[in-house]
């Protein structure tokens, strides 16, 4: 059996169990608000741990989603569950909202507008006539299901945990699926993601919507729950409780939701009980609790889950992905430029940085088929010039074109559309992926699935599919027996060469390689070599920006050398080898 359903399954029996069985009454409420706030938690896991979001808010599209449902069904008379489609629909949009003014901030600036609207929502909802103000709204009708009522705690408990599991099947499925490896890459790998093909800007605000949604369903739950609200559980200090409880369980992962949630309920309880036997009456439970939560990550700095998954029994462990792949069909390919014609041309390009000159007017072209090496020393602006034409950096003047079509200035994520792939000076990866994952991602543009068939289980065939390209392309470059270990695990050398898999995964006309051999040692440099001139026999056509000119020498067609931002010559490799001034360039000989 599957270990991930397996594990549902036996934590859905447990909570069966136990609200069935006579356990004290406190047991199954806290078990209640354990998670509620895994719910909301789960979000702030998606949007924070994965794709390195922080947001403070959580709390206050919590108090949304309560609000929403609380005020229509206690107010209107209307069903508790049209309430929780108006909180969703509230949420989404006022989440759109915020979404699209401050997901384009970054540093610390996002952050502390999270806070600013925040702060916003809570003071909005509180100071509301008809949503009570600061009393709430009270008399809210429990949730039924056909002509049951829920007025029970048990019976909440089998909804809240039925709800919560669905939740975290779902933040599964997703993150092990096409746009769940496209989230992921948000989270330090944002240039390699847009140059995959992928709009990172698109998935922040989608992630964001999630993590909304989510926190709009616990406040839903909540509200029926409790039969009664006020804007306290919805202020700034519980969207930082929210964190505390992500970061504390283990913020990139699904499980350190559920941990986090229940180590800072149960915290919670044993502080109200056991401080006032020291030092008396006080609001001093926040202070205790949060210097009880850094003592606890400073000794678990990737929170609790990491610590406790190994205790699991082994029955549990998940392993590596199932190899399903064998008998899927193959992903379409594009259609190719014939061999001679004029793939790419690049026309006085020039780069400014304020009044520093770092291109400055180069021009060359590519044939299809053909390998050209861009070669100077370092420092003479052969990585801008890259950057100038897979869209990484700006254009202050000149033009690209590819296959006739004008794309100097487009973002990188459109020229990757265009059948352009690239690899980085330094490697980009995501080292927690399988490096079978990292090559799947450069398939990105290959495949159509979204989040709600990701989510539904409904791309399979297509993710087999994706696979199946992505181990075609590790065997191509000789890591096919690495495929299944984590990307950071790999020497320099195959990292590269995993990166060279990872574009030729969107069967791009042109490849673009920058510096691939940097820092490898002899026999790293002899593996490469071969693998480039694989892809030589097969007609591929490539850019190779090298600063190694005895690397390049056999490898390339013809050689375009550089120096302080400024073509200096451009000819076979012969021609370039017998240059006085290619000499002088990269010795300082007079010539």
């Amino acid at each position: 059996m599957n270990a991930i359903r397996l594990r549902f399954l036996l934590i859905a029996a447990a909570v069966l169990l136990m609200s069935q069985t006579p356990v004290p009454d406190l047991w199954i409420t806290n078990l209640n608000y354990i998670g509620l706030f895994a719910i909301a938690s789960l979000g702030v896991v998606l949007l924070t741990g994965v794709a390195g979001l922080t947001s403070f808010g959580q709390a206050a599209f919590v108090g949304l989603g309560a609000y929403a449902s609380a005020y229509i069904s206690s107010v209107q008379g209307i069903s508790p569950w049209l309430g929780l489609f108006l909180g969703l629909a509230i949420t989404a949009s006022v989440a759109l909202v915020l979404a699209l003014l401050t997901l384009r901030m970054s540093g610390h600036y996002l952050p502390l507008a999270t806070i600013a609207w925040a702060l916003a929502l809570y003071y909005t909802m509180s100071n509301m006539e008809f949503l009570g103000k600061y009393d709430g709204l009270l008399s809210i009708p429990p949730l039924s299901i056909g002509s049951l009522a829920l007025t029970h705690e048990r019976a909440y408990c089998l909804v809240i945990w039925t709800v919560a599991l669905i939740a975290a099947a779902g933040v599964l499925r997703l993150l092990d699926s096409r746009p769940g490896r496209a989230i992921r890459a948000l989270h330090g790998g944002s240039v390699m993601a847009e140059a995959m093909g992928v709009s990172t800007f698109g998935y922040k605000v989608k992630v964001f919507l999630i993590a909304a949604l989510l926190a709009s369903v616990s406040g839903w739950l909540f509200a029926h729950f409790q039969r009664a609200i006020n804007p306290s559980p919805f202020s700034l200090g519980k969207g930082i409780e929210y964190l505390f409880m992500a970061v504390l369980g283990g913020v990139g992962s699904v499980w350190g939701a559920f941990t986090g949630a229940t180590v800072i309920k149960l915290l919670e309880d044993q502080i109200q009980v056991w401080l006032p036997r020291f030092i008396g009456t006080g609001n001093y439970e926040l202070p205790v609790l949060g210097a009880i939560v850094v003592l606890l990550l400073k000794h678990a700095p990737k929170g609790l889950w990491p610590y406790l998954e190994p205790w699991l029994p082994k029955l549990l462990a998940i392993g590596q992905r199932k190899r399903d792949w064998e008998a899927a069909a193959a992903l379409p390919l594009r259609d190719k430029p014939q061999q001679g014609q004029t793939l790419l041309e690049v026309v006085e390009v020039r780069k400014v940085f304020g009044g520093l000159v770092a291109v400055n007017d180069v021009s060359f072209d590519i044939k299809a088929g053909e390998i050209v090496g861009l070669l100077g020393p370092n420092g003479a602006g052969k990585s801008t010039t890259f950057n100038l034409i897979t869209g990484v950096a700006s254009l202050s003047n000149g033009r690209v074109r590819l296959l006739g079509e004008e794309i100097g200035g487009l973002p990188s994520r459109l020229i990757a559309r265009r059948g352009v792939s690239r690899t980085f000076q330094h490697v980009k990866m995501l080292p927690e992926m399988s490096v079978l994952e990292n090559v799947a991602l450069g398939g990105y543009l290959r495949s159509h699935a979204g989040i709600l068939r990701s989510v539904a289980g409904l791309a399979r065939d297509e993710e087999r599919r994706l696979f199946r390209e992505a181990e075609r392309q590790l065997e191509r470059v000789g890591l096919r027996e690495q495929m299944h270990e984590p990307a950071g695990n790999l020497a320099l050398g195959q990292a590269r060469l995993m990166e060279i898999a990872r574009a030729l995964c969107a069967d791009p006309v042109l490849l673009l390689l920058d510096e691939p051999a940097a820092g490898l040692r002899h026999q790293e440099k002899q593996s490469l070599g071969r693998v480039l001139r694989q892809l030589k026999g097969e007609g591929m056509s490539l850019l190779l920006v090298e600063h190694d000119m005895e690397f390049v020498m056999d490898l390339t067609d013809r050689i375009v050398v550089m120096e302080f931002g400024t073509k200096l010559m451009e000819g076979t490799p012969a021609e370039v080898q017998a240059s006085p001034q290619v000499r002088a360039a990269y010795l300082g000989m007079e010539h």
